[in-house]
């Protein structure tokens, strides 16, 4: 009994340092990617950037320069930056 009472406080440090940020961090994610809308500027995982021309469920149509569509799928969008927000520059 006293080893699991030895336990259970490491367990605890475990969930709240590791466990608990990442569903916070998963949360946050899908959230985003739920609220992409036509014209949002999106940075994929890649570092592609570019314009959302067609939202869909599970992919989206993204313009990447005039007349260059590509489709990718929603998961690996990191970052959204809405409309017409300006790509930051690498410092």
């Amino acid at each position: 009994m006293s080893q699991v009472l030895l336990f259970l406080p490491l367990i605890l440090i475990f969930y709240f340092l590791l466990i608990r940020p990442q569903q916070q961090r998963s949360k946050k994610h899908k959230a985003l990617i739920e609220n992409i809308k036509k014209g949002d500027t999106i940075v994929t995982s890649g570092g592609i950037v570019g314009k959302v021309t067609k939202p869909g469920d599970e992919e989206l149509t993204v313009e990447l320069a005039e007349g260059v569509r590509v489709q990718i799928i929603k998961q690996m969008v990191i970052d959204v930056r809405g409309k017409n927000q300006p790509v930051a520059a690498n410092d």
